[in-house]
């Protein structure tokens, strides 16, 4: 048992026999893996569509049935390493996942490959709190720091890899290569960690009795449903469709009722007196809110580059390069500081960084070059690195080895549903703040304002020259101004969705700081004021 200042939770440390790096390399092949397969999977969904006779539509319910199985075993997972044991139960998590990504790549239909990524999220849903813990595990306290920085690069550049990996994998083969591109990858995680992972003796030891049936139900219920209304809310007008309306009351009623199980349950699914903790209930918060902003921009800028600027799917990817380096120019040196400095401010340096950059983004125009926005990308990297990691340390630092596995599965359930969340209001901003914007902006197109009449008679003399009568050339002139209206609606939209990021992330700077910090003594935390 380590040695702790007064007034802290002892934390019990078992030592791995491997090496700790190798350890960490090993797990964070198995989440660079799972996400990027997310990213990847998206850009491929008009070419999954048009390959196998499905529509827009029905092609985004391969993203759906994914999020929705990796949401429901995401705070479960913590249940099953204690029964089958964690490095069992995970290597079988990269089995099923490597898997049925070769079915998702064989699948002929779309039925097929709906039940390819409904399995293969199940799959891949464990994968981020199982490693995340173990990696937590082999590490002493003071080192946590710098294993976060290995992890958070699974976590942080694979969303920015994907899209150009995708791009190009479709564009040169196919879009089953976005899927079969894991199985080398699953294959070689799963060596590392038969080699490298061992399970520590509360582990070994556990006895969790028989599964909370009831709570993994309610959980599957109300993720489901959450997740579903997200995906397709603004398809179908949000609240204006009666089936939403049904689906958020089914959500209310279960997530109450799971709330209430879980704390009444001798042997819950998922323990909650985590959060009883105010660092980890804190971090979590925060995480969501991140989680938001950083997937509501891997969203959005690929989607400017191609719908505004006539990008293909490479091209935006490229453009979007960039966050990475960033990140992973941040990883060492955040993973360095974060046993030298108060991690709050390495934090709340990171929220600044992100809300700058969000900001730097809201100057765009439909004038700029595919490196205009280079160093606020960069910089969006940067940030993004600096809050992942101190976060991470500080929310887990009262935490026993004990409670890591559950606190991984819930953390990572934080992000993942924040993201979710982010995504479904940066993509409802830009539909319905286009149609706010272009009825603000049709006010400058009347036959009264000057600059209207210089600008469709400048028109319409180009078009005389291009071989065009009168009346044909001023109904082209006046279709082209009503094109380029829509145009600049659409990107007064995007200017408020990136200018909204930016908000959210300077109100988590205060937030930060109500955290307590973390005191490392003797190569143990404990939490001071």
């Amino acid at each position: 048992m380590a040695t702790t200042t007064a007034g802290a939770m002892p934390i019990t440390v078992s030592r791995p026999v491997s090496s700790p790096w190798l350890i960490a390399i090993s797990v964070m092949l198995a989440t660079f893996m799972e996400v990027l397969d997310t990213s990847i999977a998206a850009v491929a969904l008009p070419y999954i569509a048009g390959s196998l006779s499905a529509t827009n539509d029905e092609a985004t319910w391969v993203l759906t049935s994914y999020l929705v199985a990796n949401a429901i075993i995401l705070p479960a997972s913590s249940w099953f390493s204690l029964k089958f044991g964690r490095k069992r139960f995970l290597i079988a998590c990269i089995i099923i996942f490597t898997v049925s990504s070769f079915a998702c790549g064989a699948a002929w239909n779309l039925g097929m490959i709906l039940i390819a990524r409904a399995v293969q999220g199940a799959g891949g849903g464990a994968l981020q709190p199982l490693s995340q813990a173990i990696l937590l595990e082999s590490f002493p306290p003071e080192k946590r720091g710098s294993a976060l920085a290995v992890f958070a690069l699974g976590v942080v550049v694979a969303p920015v890899l994907g899209p150009t990996l995708g791009g190009w994998l479709t564009d040169t083969y196919s879009w089953r290569w976005a899927f079969y591109i894991n199985i080398p990858v699953g294959i070689f995680a799963i060596l590392m960690i038969m080699r490298f992972v061992e399970d520590p003796p509360y582990i070994k030891n556990a006895k969790p009795g028989r599964i909370d049936a009831i709570g993994l139900g309610l959980l599957a219920v109300w993720l489901g449903a959450l997740q579903i209304i997200l995906d397709k809310g603004q398809e179908d007008d949000w609240f204006g469709a009666t089936w939403i309306r049904w689906a958020a009351l089914l959500l209310v009623v279960a997530f109450v009722a799971f709330i209430i199980r879980e704390f009444t349950a001798k042997k819950p699914l998922v323990d909650l007196r985590v959060f009883r903790y105010r660092n980890f209930l804190l971090g979590c918060i925060l995480i969501a809110l991140f989680g938001g902003a950083i997937y509501g921009l891997i969203t959005l800028l690929p989607l400017f580059y191609q719908e505004l600027l006539g990008y293909t799917a490479l091209a935006a990817g490229w453009a979007v390069m960039p966050r990475g380096i960033g990140a992973i120019m941040a990883m060492p040196i955040i993973g360095a500081l974060t046993n030298r400095i108060d991690n709050r401010w390495l934090a709340a340096s990171g929220f600044a960084l992100f809300g700058i950059a969000g900001l730097w983004f809201g100057q765009v125009n439909l004038a700029i070059s595919q490196w205009s926005f280079l160093w606020a990308i960069v910089l969006s990297g940067l940030g993004s690195g600096a809050v992942f990691v101190p976060l991470s340390a500080i929310s887990v630092a009262p935490l026993k080895n004990e409670e890591i596995g559950n606190a991984s599965g819930l953390y990572n359930l934080f992000r993942n549903v924040g993201g979710s969340i982010g995504i479904s209001i940066v993509n409802t901003i830009v539909a319905r703040h286009s149609q706010t914007h272009q009825n603000d902006l049709v006010h400058s197109l009347v036959p009264s304002s000057t600059i209207f009449q210089e600008r469709l008679h400048a028109l319409e003399q180009y078009l005389y020259t291009q071989g065009y009568g009168p009346v044909e050339a001023m109904q082209k002139a006046y279709a082209l101004l009503g094109r380029e209206l829509a145009a600049q609606a659409r990107l007064w939209s995007y200017v408020d969705d990136f200018r909204y990021m930016a908000l959210v992330c300077f109100m988590c700077i205060p937030v930060v700081f109500l955290l307590k910090r973390a005191v490392h003594r003797h190569g143990a935390p404990a939490i001071g004021h």
